[in-house]
């Protein structure tokens, strides 16, 4: 009897939600966490009103006849956060006392799904172009084979779909670097006006055959900051071309830049810089998930000019290995402009 009195107290003392069951199948005590995840009153109830999943009541009677002990799943939560449960099952041998305890193992459930979600994405994305080149080799060497117009035109497909492909495998490369280095806060001091630049020469030719001006809206002043360089060419890289693909053709891409020395989104010295299109707009309800990996708001027309849906996925992996951040805003027929916040070099600032 002691040993119950002590029961509730010990309990509360554990890290974990954690409720106790006796030989006649009813709750003798619990902790808070607990009571907070299955409920009040369910104190002296019977273990299954309260419990209720299948797999975690037959652990509980199982364990509770033969005393081994067990593992089971529990979930919780509502529609907008699902949690799942760990639940460990422990038999105290000189009472019987069944002791539950449940360990929060969401993240890990998360993780394994993003993880199933993103070899089926793979799988999706190289499956499309492998099916066309192999549909076309076929017909190459049958229908086609002495049909020089039409083989000419399939092998331009071709061309097109293995360069699809190769850049999918780079940017999953690219994808796989960055988070490998998402921990690795960079040493170099770099200065972004020359980043800047440089992106801006590179995207030149490609604004030139859309018929887009790039309009730099920034000074020649340094802009000093710890960084990696070719990486954050990559982020603008991704950005402007973004901006020259999906804005408005004859239209102008604005790249401004603007300094802080208490910026509200970093709280301290940062630089903003923002890439403008004046392209038809993205839809409030796809802004949260542009950053997600293979997340398109059009995905006919991301595909059809050659996007993998990975590209804002590294900027934003990039961008945390700075400690920077990225802003989006858009209206439908005005343009969107996305927003860099890059931490200043404290002392330069």
């Amino acid at each position: 009897m002691a040993d119950r009195a002590l029961l509730p107290a010990i309990l509360e003392a554990l890290p974990l939600p954690t409720l106790a069951i006796d030989r006649n199948e009813r709750i003798i005590a619990l902790n808070a966490k607990a009571q907070s995840l299955v409920g009040a009153g369910a104190l002296a109830r019977h273990f299954v009103t309260i419990l209720r999943q299948p797999a975690l009541v037959e652990a509980v009677e199982r364990s509770l006849g033969d005393g081994k002990p067990r593992h089971a799943p529990f979930l919780a939560g509502d529609v907008s956060k699902p949690l799942t449960y760990d639940v460990s099952l422990s038999t105290v041998e000189t009472t019987g006392t069944l002791i539950v305890s449940f360990q929060d193992i969401t993240h890990e459930a998360e993780a394994g799904q993003m993880r199933r979600d993103f070899v089926a994405n793979v799988s999706h994305e190289l499956r499309t172009p492998l099916t066309s080149l192999m549909g076309f080799i076929e017909t190459l060497g049958g229908p086609a084979r002495n049909d020089a117009a039409a083989r000419d035109r399939f092998l331009q497909i071709m061309s097109d779909e293995a360069g699809r492909m190769n850049r999918l495998i780079g940017d999953l490369l690219s994808l796989s670097r960055v988070e490998a280095e998402a921990r690795v806060k960079p040493t170099a001091k770099v200065d972004l006006t020359d980043i800047l630049g440089t992106t801006l020469r590179n995207l030149t030719p490609l604004a030139q055959e859309r018929d887009v001006s790039l309009v730099a809206a920034f000074s020649s002043d340094p802009l000093p900051l710890m960084g990696d360089a070719d990486q954050l060419v990559q982020v603008f890289t991704n950005l402007v071309e973004n901006a020259i693909k999906y804005g408005a053709a004859h239209q102008p891409v604005e790249i401004s830049a603007e300094t802080s020395l208490r910026d509200p989104a970093l709280r301290g010295p940062a630089v903003r810089i923002t890439v403008t299109d004046h392209g038809p707009g993205i839809a409030p309800m796809h802004l949260p998930r542009l950053t997600e990996r293979f997340y398109r708001a059009d995905s006919h027309r991301s595909r059809k000019l050659g996007g993998t849906g990975l590209g804002l996925a590294i900027v934003k992996h990039i961008l945390n290995r700075h400690r920077g951040r990225l802003k989006i805003t858009s209206e439908i027929g005005q343009g969107s402009a996305f927003t860099v916040i890059l931490p200043l070099d404290v002392p330069a600032a």
